[in-house]
């Protein structure tokens, strides 16, 4: 069993990330990276585009092994395993580009979030043996309650393609909380939305850190969004850090405002 890593107050460290760096042909996409996310915060990953901040997230979910430096989740070394057990071991995530199942109900999308967790083998599923009714009805209430969560429940059997935008991204949060994770990877969950779309996000995702009890990591260019909910932040530009540290201290960095925000 994974030891547990603490930081120097005692505070358990979720996410580590050990000197990560990635290599494609002659240009490093990351380089030396060094992560470490407290349970329960809500982390920032930033920068510009093309600094390595989706990279990073590929890394962490198993879609690229990193050329060298480590990846800890819990305590666990987790690095270079495929998505499907990272995803197992507790991290999820979402994308820049939604990726719903677009043929598929509102509520058939939150299934096949918890499909891995009913505990009855292809036979019962097949044919419908009793444990896999009961398995199935308790799955599905909840799904129910996951939607209701994120005020979708009265959508669960529109197709998921025929839902709004915003509400499409929703959707895809709560298909990734259905994998019951310790640590949630948003890619720029605020992408393509109004204002008005943008604090109903932040409001669900301050729900969810606060009454599910899950550590958060998300990249985001929206600033009001990140200024709003975010607890730290590391700044990476061209794959390196630049900045990390508080909110409001990481913002206010001259280097951070020169690279990023623009002066």
């Amino acid at each position: 069993m994974a030891e547990k890593i603490f930081d120097a107050d005692g505070n358990e460290i979720i996410l580590k990330t050990d000197h990560l760096c990635i290599q494609f042909g002659g240009l490093k996409a990351v380089n030396d990276v060094n992560l470490e996310i407290k349970k329960g915060e809500l982390y920032g990953l930033i920068g510009p585009n093309g600094a390595g901040k989706t990279t990073v997230f590929n890394i962490l979910t198993g879609v690229y092994k990193p050329t060298s430096g480590r990846v800890y989740l819990s305590g666990e070394d987790i690095t270079g395993k495929s998505p499907m057990d990272v995803n197992k071991k507790g991290i999820a995530r979402t994308f820049q580009n939604i990726r719903l199942f677009s043929n598929l109900t509102v509520l058939e999308n939150v299934m096949v979030g918890l499909s891995n967790q009913i505990p009855c083998s292809v036979f019962e599923s097949v044919f419908r043996l009793p444990r896999h009714k009961k398995s199935e009805k308790e799955y599905t209430e909840r799904a129910h309650e996951l939607l209701k969560v994120f005020g979708l429940d009265e959508f669960a059997d529109y197709l998921a393609s025929n839902l709004p935008y915003g509400k499409q991204r929703k959707l895809e949060i709560a298909r990734a909380m259905a994998t019951n994770p310790t640590l949630l990877l948003l890619d720029e969950p605020a992408a393509g939305m109004n204002p008005n779309e943008t604090q109903e996000l932040m409001d669900d995702i301050t729900f969810i850190r606060k009454n599910f009890g899950i550590t958060i990591l998300l990249i985001e260019h929206d600033m009001k969004l990140v200024s709003g909910i975010c607890e730290k932040l590391t700044v990476l530009n061209f794959g390196t850090e630049l900045a990390k540290g508080n909110t409001s201290d990481v913002l206010a960095d001259a280097e951070v405002v020169r690279a990023y925000l623009g002066e």
